[in-house]
């Protein structure tokens, strides 16, 4: 297990990281907490202290005087440094490296992997500066979980809310899981193939089901490179994840083509434009009374065709086939035509499956085996039955 060091400091929601530093426990890592003085006036140093059978660290000159640096010997002993709740103060002093007060000093002195969950008002996560400062924070490597939309401490709603204390753990969870030398490429959202300047062609996903499998990669311990069209949730953030944004279907190809070269697997859970317009209009296209409009199309390459023919022998291919009729005779034939290694079938018609939902009901479908029907599930249940099944297929 390992060894946490919690950094709470000045945000109303301080008292819901005393339930992380206690899952944390219950996991069997060993942690200390560091407290701010603002984080103080919310939570009492005497209830972390009871928790966790040692003081908290709240002051740089505590045990100086028996010869000891507090700062600089919790930096050496932290394995994993965990800011929870992060406020905007907080996340500004990191990202310019000023170091004025405990928490602070320490985490400047830390050279060990960082998370920092931010809680602050929706204003605040919005102003600019602390974006600039989120963004120098990742530059630096550090892994920012972002807040929930939520009801704020301030009686309305809006984004800064700190996400709950199962959803930090798990995130910690996933840093502290070794990554496996493998790397799988997984592609999510929906492609755009522009009109004009204005207009576009494109479909309904939302990119659930790609982060969803994301999510369950990096549980599983894979590194991961996520090829991301539109979409409409947040990417996951992980120290093992490359994330690139792509446009086009022809931009996703080039992507997926660069990234798969070294990796193991690739699941192609994106829903691709198939066709684009053969020409783009450099400007608007205006009404032109009652005619219509007419847009030819041309066929966009076939990623998963392109990939499943060209990948090594040590390398596998996985599609999806989102049907509204004759799934397992679409489904098998996407297999063999596209040469994957396995498709995944779902029948956007049913209740429970498709675009935009929570859940979804899907078929496994593999050369010479019979389907494999999941049960319906959330879109994250269903994730993770399908990385299992990779793992143990391939």
């Amino acid at each position: 297990m390992a060894k946490i060091t919690v950094y709470m400091t000045g945000s109303v929601a301080v008292y819901k990281a005393v339930e992380v530093v206690r899952s944390l426990q219950k996991l069997n890592h060993e942690v200390r907490v560091v407290m701010s003085d603002s984080a103080q006036q919310f939570v009492g140093t005497a209830t972390l202290a009871s928790l966790l059978h040692t003081p908290v660290l709240t002051d740089i000159w505590q045990n100086v005087q028996a010869g000891q640096v507090p700062h600089i010997e919790w930096a050496d002993w932290t394995e994993l440094a965990v800011v929870v709740p992060a406020s905007a103060n907080v996340i500004a002093k990191m990202a310019n490296g000023l170091a004025d007060d405990t928490v602070s000093t320490t985490l400047l002195a830390t050279a060990a992997p960082k998370l920092v969950v931010p809680a602050m008002n929706s204003h605040m996560w919005e102003n600019p500066a602390t974006q600039r400062n989120l963004q120098q924070l990742q530059a630096d490597g550090v892994t920012v979980l972002e807040p929930a939309t939520g009801l704020l401490a301030e009686g309305y709603t809006g984004k800064g809310r700190m996400p709950e204390p199962a959803v930090i753990v798990e995130a910690i969870t996933t840093m502290l899981t070794p990554a496996k030398q493998e790397t799988i490429v997984i592609t999510a959202g929906g492609t755009r193939e522009a009109i004009d300047p204005v207009r576009f062609i494109g479909n309904r996903s939302t990119g659930k089901m790609g982060m969803a499998l994301a999510n369950a990669a990096l549980k599983a311990g894979y590194r991961v490179h996520l090829i991301v069209g539109q979409v409409e949730v947040a990417v996951p953030k992980s120290p093992h994840l490359i994330v690139e944004r792509v446009e086009t279907t022809r931009d996703m190809l080039t992507a997926v083509e660069r990234a798969f070269t070294t990796a193991t697997g690739l699941i192609m859970a994106a829903a691709v434009a198939d066709y684009a317009p053969a020409e783009v209009a450099t400007q608007k296209l205006k009404k032109q009374g009652d005619a219509g409009l007419t847009i030819q199309l041309q066929q966009n390459p076939d990623i998963l065709a392109t990939m499943g023919a060209n990948k090594r022998a040590d390398q596998w291919v996985v599609g999806f086939a989102a049907e509204t009729n004759d799934l397992d005779t679409y489904a098998t034939r996407k297999l063999m035509t596209k040469q994957a290694d396995l498709i995944i079938g779902n029948d956007v018609t049913q209740v429970g499956a498709g675009f935009g939902t929570d859940t979804n009901i899907v078929t496994l479908y593999q050369n010479g085996q019979a389907p494999v029907r999941l049960a319906p599930a959330t879109k994250a249940e269903v994730a993770a039955q399908i990385i299992q099944f990779i793992q143990q297929r391939f």
